[in-house]
């Protein structure tokens, strides 16, 4: 079991599909390994606006969830992605009780949703990351962005008006 950080919220191209983004911690991994998973517009924004701090004027319901558990005395430990089959991702929740520790099965959505307004860990079961995840090789990245930049940059310095016609 490997434990993330939320990084986010993003909208993966062309589909304009949500994703939230976990990312192992640099402690237990040597290189960044990501995590996708596809989410709903709803949990979507249930994560960004907890991660940015924003108050509705309203509970919505992981703030409603959460204060629930909170008045019973109940509390999350922690949030783990636990399988993937197809295309579908599977979360527990690990809840301590008055009387006992219970795992509750959950969309991983509304438990990074859960998690972010609690400041719960969340963790990654190893054959999950091994499916679905990949490694985010920033400078590499930036070395090809580099690239195209400067081979754009040739082009225009030496490009005549003869070669568009």
């Amino acid at each position: 079991m490997t434990p993330m950080e939320i990084v986010g919220v993003r909208v993966e191209l062309p589909s304009n599909t949500p994703i939230v983004l976990l990312k192992a911690t640099e402690d237990e991994t040597p290189t960044p390994v990501m995590l996708p998973i596809f989410i709903g517009g709803p949990e979507a924004t249930a994560i960004a606006m907890a991660q940015e701090g924003v108050e509705p004027p309203r509970p919505m319901t992981h703030d409603l969830f959460a204060e629930v558990l909170g008045e019973m005395s109940v509390r999350i430990e922690r949030v783990v992605i636990t399988e993937l089959r197809g295309k579908t991702f599977y979360a527990e929740l690990h809840v301590r009780g008055p009387q006992d520790v219970r795992v509750i099965s959950a969309r991983p959505s509304d438990a990074i949703a859960l998690a972010v307004r609690l400041s719960i860990p969340v963790f990654a079961e190893d054959p999950v990351l091994e499916a679905a995840g990949f490694v985010d090789d920033e400078e590499e990245i930036e070395a090809e962005a580099e690239e195209v930049v400067e081979d754009f940059r040739d082009f225009i310095q030496n490009v005549n008006p003869e070669d568009f016609a």
